[in-house]
């Protein structure tokens, strides 16, 4: 029986901000129940299994970082998109720590296909025409930003940079990497 006050929709946006809370790996089905004041029971008509709800916050972590990308890209080209691009992914995951960490969770072939995902690879690409990359290319220069992106705010988040002596903080690395990429993606080698 589905308990009212208690949606799919709900639970996964709950589900979220509790992982933005405690981390995402943090996040189960005991805790989402307490923060709704329901026995774990009935949180199984919204959700089949661990898993499900796991896949359920990436889907959404992944939608809602789609949207404040498009929105950081939008009228941009060039060094400007690149830049605007990878701000909104730092920006996202210093904001929600645990929806960033949920995008990254591995999903089956089927349900990345049918997600945002798809949006983010072709943001991706919309930026590395903007830089004459070969089509042929693409999915090593894909792989090259994000990794890039994720590597940073991965360990930022972690506080791996801060037995830097380094005064000028991590605001001067992150512009100086992404002044590389442009480099980099401007001066794209022939395969």
């Amino acid at each position: 029986m589905k308990r009212p006050g208690v949606t799919a929709e709900r639970l996964t946006r709950t589900a979220a901000e509790l992982a933005d809370e405690i981390g995402f790996d943090n996040v189960t089905v005991t805790a989402l129940a307490r923060s709704f004041g329901v026995k774990e029971a009935s949180l199984y008509s919204h959700i089949r299994n661990m898993r499900d709800l796991r896949v359920k916050v990436a889907l959404f972590a992944l939608a809602e970082l789609a949207d404040a990308a498009a929105d950081a890209l939008a009228g941009r080209s060039g060094k400007d998109a690149l830049v605007a691009f990878a701000d909104a992914y730092r920006d996202y995951a210093r904001r929600h720590p645990g929806r960033y960490a949920a995008s990254r969770f591995s999903l089956d072939p089927q349900t990345a296909a049918a997600s945002a995902a798809v949006r983010h690879v072709e943001m991706t690409r919309a930026i590395l025409r903007g830089y004459r990359i070969p089509e042929a290319d693409h999915i090593d220069a894909i792989r090259l930003l994000g990794s890039t992106f994720h590597g940073f705010v991965s360990l930022e988040a972690a506080e791996a940079f801060r037995h830097s002596s380094d005064a000028r903080g991590t605001d001067a690395s992150w512009s100086r990497i992404l002044d590389v990429l442009h480099t980099a993606l401007t001066d794209w080698p022939p395969a």
